[in-house]
């Protein structure tokens, strides 16, 4: 028999990106450096986690 996943399991809020440790960085102005991608990864983030809680407006 087949059961319905639960919606929360079809459509599960975005987890934030890990932001890089300290020691990632080197210092050498890298393009990208880790911080940056980290920047646009968070951004990315932000915006999938608003399109998610308008999804889902009884979410904290």
């Amino acid at each position: 028999m087949i059961h319905p996943l639960p919606l929360a399991d079809l459509d599960p809020r975005p987890q934030p990106p890990e932001p890089p440790l300290p020691s990632d960085c080197c210092d050498s102005g890298c393009d990208p450096c880790v911080n940056d991608t980290y920047a646009e990864e968070l951004a990315y983030y932000r915006q999938a986690l608003a399109a998610w809680k308008s999804r889902h407006p009884d979410s904290e």
